[in-house]
């Protein structure tokens, strides 16, 4: 049985904030929330969250997570203290496989197979996630005796001269058995430099009692990061979209600068995938082959086709783009967009709620909202539907192969029918027949005799 404890409960002064520390983004999301995902792909049995600083704030963010307990530390006196707090909600079963693993939701990065293998490094006894660092200045240091055993952990503060010189560090993540810990502690206490009940005493009380402390270390140096200020948050931010863009890069996806790429979510690619500088992708988002995404583009929880050309500075939000289509400049699709093959949205142009058929175009300073387009339509410079009407959203449909002149208003509900044209200009408040020209405007005329106005002296 599986018990997990995430400490969310500090202040995080130095991030000069009123938003909980844990609150905080990376990659688009709280930190805490990055501590979760690797979590849960431990299939534990329970998670418990200690809260204190914000703890109102922190349980109304996860409130519709029903695995998650949350128990309080007020006041806050150390990593031990905090871990006393949930201990009442800890699982026991009648195994010694019983295990509980502390984590850390201000140190979001460590990823479901560095705690694997940590977990397996238990074996019955206790395991704690080290680092060796060149600068170990700050971190308790790893004591080993002369088996290379690891029998304490002393806290920065609290070390001697020749103990400074240790560089295997504590990233304060442990797993131990679960009665055992409870038991560790009730006995720990606060005579250290700082006063506080520190979790990392119970490895020194389990050596004691004879139970094996084994040690593992991670993967990569990012993932035992921890944020404490905003220049740290940034750095990190940094370390982990330069892992994204390194994994998108060994699956074959073409980033012109790695540095200058940014995914807050998850992004899927097929082959020969093109990413220019400077875009930014949220929530879910799913390239197909071939597909070409300009610079300084925003893409989020959306799906875009084999060999759609997506082109500088367009924004995609919840839409759905079909193959070999192309997108932009500067175009706007707004949630409920569901672009056609080989369909053309142009620079100015914004789409919501709406279809555009297969072939179609819209190039030019357009909106599209709450619209019906069919295939092979072309839709003119200036060209707007009115759907609203200041309290209700109407729709606009315009069938297959119909010709939408420049400068045309909409007022939905209407139709166009297939093949019809509307003449530059028109404001359409009834139905358009299929097949005919249908135009709206005023009699053009030409005042004779008249003379422009000239400035007063």
């Amino acid at each position: 049985m599986l018990n997990i404890v995430i400490l969310a409960a500090g202040l995080g002064k130095r991030m000069q904030s009123d938003l909980p520390k844990v609150l905080h983004p990376l990659a688009g999301k709280p930190m805490l929330a990055h501590v979760l995902d690797n979590a849960r792909k431990l299939n534990p049995d329970r998670i418990v969250v200690v809260v204190g600083h914000g703890a109102d704030r922190v349980k109304a963010a996860f409130a519709n997570q029903p695995d998650l307990q949350f128990a309080l530390q007020v006041p806050q006196h150390g990593t031990g203290h905090a871990v006393q707090q949930a201990a009442a909600l800890l699982l026991e079963g009648d195994t010694q496989q019983d295990a509980t693993l502390v984590l850390y939701g201000d140190v979001p990065l460590v990823q479901a197979e560095t705690l694997q293998r940590l977990l397996d490094a238990r074996n019955q006894g206790m395991a704690v996630l080290t680092e060796t660092l060149p600068d170990p200045t700050g971190y308790g240091r790893i004591v080993r005796n002369d088996k290379g055993e690891v029998v304490r952990i002393v806290e920065h503060k609290d070390a001697s001269t020749a103990e400074h010189g240790i560089n295997e560090v504590n990233t304060g993540i442990l797993v131990a058995p679960t009665g055992k810990l409870k038991d560790w502690l009730s006995r720990i206490n606060n005579d250290n430099a700082q006063g506080e009940y520190y979790l990392t005493d119970t490895v020194g009380l389990s050596v004691q009692d004879g139970l094996p402390v084994h040690a593992a270390q991670p993967s990569a140096s990012w993932e035992t990061l921890g944020v404490n200020s905003r220049v740290q948050q940034a750095q990190l931010e940094r370390n982990w979209q330069g892992e994204q863009a390194r994994r998108l890069l060994e699956q074959g996806v073409t980033l012109v600068d790695p540095a200058r790429f940014d995914l807050r979510g998850s992004l899927v690619c097929g082959r020969d995938v093109f990413i220019d500088v400077g875009c930014v992708f949220e929530g879910r988002v799913e390239l197909a082959d071939g597909v070409r995404i300009g610079p300084h583009c925003v893409v989020k929880d959306a799906v875009i086709g084999a060999g759609t050309q997506v082109d500088a500075f367009s924004h995609i939000q919840e839409a759905t783009i079909a193959d070999d289509a192309r997108i932009g400049p500067y175009a706007r699709l707004r949630p409920g967009a569901d672009i056609g093959s080989q369909a053309h949205v142009g620079n100015f142009v914004e789409i919501k709620k709406s279809t555009l058929g297969q072939g179609s175009k819209a190039n030019h300073l357009a909106y599209i909202g709450d619209t019906q387009v069919g295939a092979r339509v072309n839709i003119g410079a200036g060209t707007i539907t009115c759907n609203y009407d200041g309290v209700n959203k109407h729709q606009t449909i315009i069938e297959d192969d119909a010709f939408i002149g420049s400068d045309t208003q909409l007022v939905a509900p209407v139709k166009v029918g297939r093949g019809a044209t509307l003449g530059a200009g028109t404001t359409l408040t009834k139905d358009a027949p299929a097949g005919q020209l249908t135009i709206s405007r005023s009699q053009q005329k030409t005042i004779e005799g008249w003379v422009r106005p000239v400035k007063k002296s």
